[in-house]
């Protein structure tokens, strides 16, 4: 019997498309549930009773929440194509500890850009360059921040990639230019595939991006 796999999701969340790309690159089928985060569905509060939130995969009628407690979950079950996560122990504890750094560093810091006034965006946009700037150094010259494969905390950061089009348009700087290590390697990321079809289209943020200050009144 096939496994039944379903992606509870948002076609703009970061956090989801860690997700798609990791079932892309094991090459995994999956039914993908896009989800109405104003007014939650039943199925997605009972999926994910806790927090409520996007993404949820549901392995075989069993939720499994959190991006990178699904994208850990995804690579050791199916493990037998494209390992995301380094077998070396040391290896794995420090891209557990880099994602860690950029869900709590990221998230935060790129939504100041774009959610607040105009007098402020300035302060927002440094911080994030500063955070930025701590990745592009463990980057250093490899091509992948695991060495020559694409891993786990590629998928964890690039999953921002989407994004990166809202933060430069509304912080009025660019990303390439700033971090040149970090542009170039974005832009090898997204030669994959696996990548390039799994991220949502970045006017579609932008476009979200606006329609929600306008809503909460931000000039």
């Amino acid at each position: 019997m096939a496994d039944q796999v379903i992606l509870l999701d948002k076609n703009i969340s970061m956090f989801g498309m860690r997700v798609r790309i990791a079932l892309a690159e094991k090459e995994i089928k999956y039914e993908y549930k896009e989800q109405d985060l104003v007014n939650k569905g039943p199925l997605l509060l009972r999926m994910n009773p806790v927090h409520k939130k996007i993404p949820v995969l549901v392995h075989n009628g069993k939720p499994i929440c959190e991006s990178l407690v699904i994208v850990q979950y995804i690579d050791e079950v199916w493990k037998d194509k494209s390992p995301l996560l380094p077998s070396d122990p040391y290896q794995r504890a420090q891209a557990r500890f880099w994602a860690d750094y950029v869900d709590n560093k990221m998230f935060d810091a790129g939504r100041k850009i774009w959610t607040t006034k105009e007098e402020e965006v300035e302060a927002a946009k440094e911080e994030f360059i500063g955070i930025l700037k701590v990745l592009e150094d463990e980057l250093g010259g490899k091509p992948y921040f695991g060495g020559d494969t694409f891993g786990s905390l590629d998928i964890t950061l690039v999953s921002f990639y989407s994004w990166f089009y809202t933060y430069e348009t509304f912080g009025n700087f660019s990303i390439g230019s700033r971090l040149p290590k970090i542009g170039s390697w974005a832009k090898r990321c997204m030669q994959k595939e696996t990548v390039s079809k799994s991220l949502c289209d970045e006017k579609v943020v932008y476009d979200f991006a606006v329609m929600f200050r306008k809503k909460m009144g931000i000039e």
